[in-house]
């Protein structure tokens, strides 16, 4: 254990800027990390997975390095003029499911520091992994709305909801520590977002609301283990353990309750997380589902968005889910190159 230790520590500084995988997505150009097959995934982690894909696709996608993904901010700039701004150094690939976003590669002199140029400095652009720009592409907030991030640092979200906004109506980012506020606060003012007030609380505290509902769409981007993330943090394999799992899951629960419940009638509600755990996902879903029959799960149309996924989890282990639940969007690393994903879209009838 202590020689995985040190290897974590060794690679984890390097992953946010070791990415540099070719951007057609295939195995034969993923960049495989150093000293890999040294990395080692527990017992119980591996006959868990093994039950939900193929572990050693799943395994080597894991233990490559993301590519680099960046979102343009149209509040402050066309893509047009960023395309130009960038095509003499950088090659912009486009992500299917996001118009805004492109996968990013020098083709100078291999540079991959892109949080110092100097268009990530003015807010015309905001580094976000390609999957974690799902959710808000789901939720589809519309100008002059009342919408809540409830889980919003550090912003990545939270700046995308506001742009698709278009700075009107009203956004509340939502975080339940001072400390993550900080990063939250400086990227909504980099960004140039001027409809969104910061909240410090734990999210479960917006019960109070339920009384009288206010918001016309929640996403609740609720923390997780991070299954899905494990090529960004080679720690979550260190930390992850089943009793963790049931800890979050009921957190989980609660977040999801209190969002669905200050929900106006007929609003939406997003639920995603960056784990693959089912009972942090389908089963958290489905409890809700069980609670109010009034909460009617959405088909997410990843033919249309141009998703490659994987298919929801009806059972595990012991339980069986709804088969509503077929309807969530369940990403694994390998589907489409990029971090592991959950979403699930939510209306509240009448």
């Amino acid at each position: 254990m202590a020689d995985q230790q040190a290897i974590i520590d060794e690679e984890a500084d390097d992953l946010l800027i070791e990415d540099d995988a070719r951007a057609d997505g295939t195995s034969d150009n993923l960049n495989i990390m150093p000293n890999h097959e040294e990395i080692i995934f527990k017992d119980k982690f591996v006959e868990r997975y093994s039950q939900l894909t193929d572990f050693e696709t799943f395994k080597k996608y894991s233990l490559s390095f993301l590519r680099r993904t960046i979102r343009v901010n149209t509040l402050k700039i066309s893509v047009a003029e960023l395309k130009k701004r960038l095509k003499e150094n950088w090659r912009l690939t486009p992500v299917p499911w996001c118009k805004e976003g492109f996968w990013i590669e020098n083709i100078k002199d291999g540079r991959r520091d892109i949080g110092n140029l100097v268009e990530h400095s003015l807010g015309y652009i905001y580094i976000q992994e390609a999957s974690s720009m799902i959710p808000p592409i789901v939720l589809e907030p519309k100008k002059d709305e009342m919408v809540l991030d409830m889980c919003a640092s550090p912003g990545s979200k939270t700046t995308q909801i506001a742009q698709y906004m278009k700075n009107t109506g009203l956004l509340i980012a939502n975080d339940y520590k001072g400390m993550r506020l900080a990063p939250l606060g400086m990227n909504i003012q980099r960004m140039g977002i001027t409809n969104a007030v910061i909240t410090l609380m734990e999210g479960r505290y917006f019960s109070n609301f339920k009384q009288n509902p206010v918001f016309d769409k929640v996403l609740v981007d609720a923390p997780c283990s991070g299954t899905g993330n494990i090529r960004r943090s080679l720690k979550t394999l260190l930390i992850w353990n089943p009793d963790m799992i049931k800890r979050l899951s009921g957190s989980q629960k609660q977040l999801l309750r209190t969002g669905f419940e200050i929900l106006k009638p007929g609003g939406t509600l997003v639920y995603s997380t960056c784990t693959l755990e089912p009972e942090e996902n389908e089963a958290v879903v489905d409890s809700l589902l069980e609670q109010y029959p009034n909460a009617k799960l959405q088909k997410i149309d990843a033919k249309k968005l141009k998703i490659n996924h994987s298919p929801a989890v009806l059972k595990f282990e012991d339980k069986e889910y709804s088969s509503e639940i077929e309807k969530c969007l369940r990403i694994f690393p390998q589907d489409n190159d990029s971090e592991g994903f959950f979403v699930a879209k939510i209306k509240k009838e009448s």
